[in-house]
């Protein structure tokens, strides 16, 4: 599931946004100004954020020209009242990929987040395919030259993050807070225990492997 993070000082704005998220299959993360984002961003694995202008403090293209100088590369759509061609044309200069107006259309957007996903490369039709390997969100499934394995939720979302992005490096607080969820009481020994069974599992996959990068966390490789 895509986590999409709303940066949205306007309390109503950001719980509709939200819920239009949820109902529409993604993971909303709600921050109400630009340095609860950036708070966000060190908790959470975040696929695209979604955020305003006009905000006190850290405002939307503060916010935006932060995050390409911090080398994020991740879909930032904006989504604010102004309309006037200048605003755009800043908003685009800081870093944005979209932009839309106020009020917005709900499906609209939806559709420009998806565009946006898949222009990032980021596997939004909920299927990885590395090699003669699929895995499959829906079915919670990994699946190759006909034998078909099921796995418990963890082990698959588990597998599923660290295969939709190969190659990048996720902390061990980054994986508990979104698989587990940031308040669960588990440990590093929770993420060992289920890297371990992964390994065991495909042990015989030449197609990927999951590295540890000693003092930081886990990536996995595709070799295909």
């Amino acid at each position: 599931m895509f986590q999409i993070l709303v940066v949205e000082d306007d309390v109503n704005t950001r719980k509709l946004m939200t819920a239009v998220l949820k109902e529409n299959g993604f993971y909303p993360i709600p921050a109400a100004n630009g340095m609860e984002a950036l708070n966000m961003l060190d908790l959470h694995h975040i696929d695209l954020v979604i955020l305003d202008i006009m905000m006190p403090g850290m405002d939307g293209y503060e916010l935006t020209e932060h995050l390409r100088e911090s080398n994020y590369s991740l879909p930032i759509l904006m989504v604010t009242a102004k309309q006037l061609p200048e605003d755009k044309r800043r908003g685009f200069m800081v870093g944005t990929d979209d932009y839309m107006t106020k009020p917005v259309d709900e499906e609209e957007m939806i559709l420009r987040m998806k565009a946006l996903l898949r222009r990032a490369q980021i596997v939004s039709e909920r299927k990885i395919c590395i090699g003669d390997v699929v895995l499959d969100y829906d079915s919670m499934t990994v699946s190759r030259n006909g034998e078909v394995q099921e796995l418990p939720n963890k082990e698959f979302c588990l597998i599923y993050k660290l295969l939709s992005y190969p190659g990048k490096i996720f902390t061990r607080m980054q994986l508990m807070n979104e698989v587990w969820g940031v308040e669960s009481e588990s440990d590093d020994s929770t993420i060992n225990t289920h890297i371990n069974r992964l390994r065991k599992r495909f042990e015989n996959y030449p197609e990927f492997s999951i590295e540890t990068i000693r003092g930081l966390g886990y990536k996995a490789v595709k070799h295909v």
